[in-house]
């Protein structure tokens, strides 16, 4: 019975819905948040109950994350509690779902070492309205014949964010050098020109939904500020997909607005500040892609004592006799 009643609350994560467009997302070489996010969920996959091991779980490697991996992950977990758990299993089961439905962003974005912590996030749950939407027929029942969010929007997303993001560093990350953050998104001193942008969708997403936005350097700063430009990455995730609807590649160019020409070289407090923030993204892609692996470790551990054995029958209930 308690197996059951895990199984309709995980309903709601649904974990039965296929995703429409498979598409590899990520790639092992990409670099890339906070180490106060990561830390958060170390603690509390340190606080849920733990299968016992079995000689027939290898442990994962550690690895980014792939459009399906969510929805496979809850799959797995419906399979064993359909073949029924113990009382303690139940719980690892349950508190697995609790932890994908609560890290699935940063699972997603932390594992490439995009920063999710609350003063570095972009854009957080910004919610798409009906107006930024082409409505248009589709053959497809899939999309309800109401169209989806125009390409434009998304260049509008990221640039939101990118703005967003210096005002994150004045404010939260180096209150010390405010004035001079601001200025690289006004026209005074130092400021960041967009050199070009390129824009790269996932799946056509419709309102309602809501999206987070993030960014990462996709380069060490120390090489690539010395030619006075860098590059950003930008991951918008859909929240009604969990899964990212667009990918964006940033060319940013200092220019000294003072001289009226490109920068001769970067400011020491975006040089340094940029340094730091590539070491905690590769410090946050070796945290998140571990918790991925840990996830993985415990999810099998349920199958080899559930369903993958010899004597597993599956468990369907019983019929009360009239």
């Amino acid at each position: 019975m308690a197996s059951r009643r895990i199984l309709e609350r995980s309903r709601y994560h649904n974990f039965n819905t296929p995703y429409r467009i498979s598409t590899q997302l990520f790639s092992s070489s990409t670099p890339r948040c906070d180490n106060g996010a990561a830390a958060a969920a170390a603690s509390s996959a340190a606080a849920a109950p733990q299968p016992t091991t079995s000689p027939n779980t290898v442990p994962s490697k550690p690895h980014t994350v792939d459009p399906r991996w969510l929805t496979t992950i809850k799959r797995r977990i419906g399979k064993c509690l359909m073949f029924g758990l113990q009382p303690a299993q139940v719980d690892v089961a349950g508190s697995i779902l609790q932890q994908v439905a609560r890290d699935w962003r940063e699972l997603i974005a932390g594992s490439e070492g995009f920063l999710t912590g609350e003063n570095r996030r972009s854009v957080f749950r910004h919610s798409v309205v009906w107006g930024e939407m082409d409505v248009m027929a589709h053959d497809s029942p899939d999309y309800d014949n109401i169209g989806h969010v125009n390409n434009v929007t998304y260049l509008r997303y990221a640039e939101t964010a990118r703005v967003n993001l210096m005002r994150n560093y004045a404010m939260h990350v180096d209150p010390a050098h405010k004035t001079d953050w601001l200025n690289t998104v006004g026209n005074k001193g130092t400021g960041l020109i967009l050199q070009s942008i390129k824009l790269d969708y996932k799946f056509p997403m419709t309102w309602p939904d809501k999206i987070t936005v993030y960014h990462r350097l996709t380069q060490d700063p120390s090489a690539t500020l010395a030619k006075s430009f860098f590059q950003q990455e930008v991951l918008i995730l859909s929240e009604a997909k969990q899964r990212p609807a667009a990918r964006c590649l940033e060319q940013n160019a200092l220019y000294d607005y003072k001289l009226l020409r490109k920068a001769p070289s970067p400011p020491e407090f975006l040089l340094e500040q940029f340094k730091r923030t590539w070491e905690l993204q590769e410090q946050s892609k070796r945290e998140w892609q571990q918790r991925i692996a840990d996830i993985e470790d415990r999810v099998r551990s349920l199958e080899v004592e559930s369903w993958d054995r010899e004597d597993a029958v599956e468990m369907f209930g019983t019929a009360n006799k009239s």
